[in-house]
C-alpha cells in the first residue's frame, strides 16, 4: 500500500482537469503558449491527452471554418514533434480536405488511423460519395466498412432519382 488516501487524486490527475480548464479558457492570442507549455509536463502521456482533448472539440467546431487553416498551422507549430499530436491534426485537416470537397488522396485515406476512418464515417459533414465508397471498399475494420456502406446507402435513399412513385 502507499501512503496516499484512496480519497485523494493523484497530482497528474489534477494537473490533467487544470490543463483542461485553462485550455478551455485560454485566449487566442496565448493559445500556443499555453499548448507548448502543457506538453512540457514530466507526465508526457497525461499531457498530450490534455491537448488531444482541446485540439478535438476546436477542431471539431472548426472543421468547416476559414479559420481552420490559420488554427491548424498555429497548432502545429505549438505541437512540433509530438508523432500522435501531429498525425490527429493532419488527420482532421485531411477530414477538413474531404468535407470541403478539397484535394485528397485515396491512399491518405486508406493509410489513416482508425480513428480517422471510424469518424469520417460518423461525422454528418463527411458526405463525399468517392470517399464513403473507399472506406466501404477499403476500410482498416469491417465496422468502418460497414459504417460507411450504411452512409451510402442513406445517401442513395434520399436521391431525387430514387424516389419511387406508388
Amino acid at each position: 500500500m502507499t501512503d496516499q488516501s484512496f480519497d485523494e487524486e493523484p497530482p497528474e490527475h489534477l494537473r490533467y482537469r487544470r490543463y483542461l480548464q485553462d485550455l478551455e479558457n485560454v485566449p487566442e492570442t496565448d493559445e500556443a503558449t499555453l499548448v507548448a507549455t502543457v506538453l512540457h509536463d514530466p507526465d508526457v502521456s497525461m499531457s498530450e491527452a490534455a491537448v488531444n482533448r482541446y485540439l478535438e472539440c476546436w477542431a471539431a467546431d472548426l472543421l468547416t471554418d476559414p479559420a481552420f487553416t490559420a488554427w491548424a498551422q498555429t497548432m502545429a507549430m505549438a505541437i512540433g514533434d509530438r508523432p500522435f499530436l501531429a498525425r490527429r491534426l493532419r488527420e482532421w485537416s485531411l477530414l477538413r480536405a474531404i468535407a470541403l470537397d478539397e484535394p485528397w488522396t485515396a491512399e491518405e485515406l486508406t493509410t489513416a488511423s482508425d480513428w480517422f476512418q471510424r469518424t469520417a464515417t460518423v461525422v454528418l459533414v463527411v458526405t463525399s460519395p468517392e470517399a464513403l465508397s473507399l472506406l466501404a471498399e477499403r476500410g482498416r475494420t469491417r465496422r468502418v466498412r460497414n459504417a460507411a456502406s450504411r452512409r451510402l446507402q442513406h445517401s442513395d435513399q434520399h436521391q431525387p432519382d430514387s424516389i419511387h412513385k406508388s
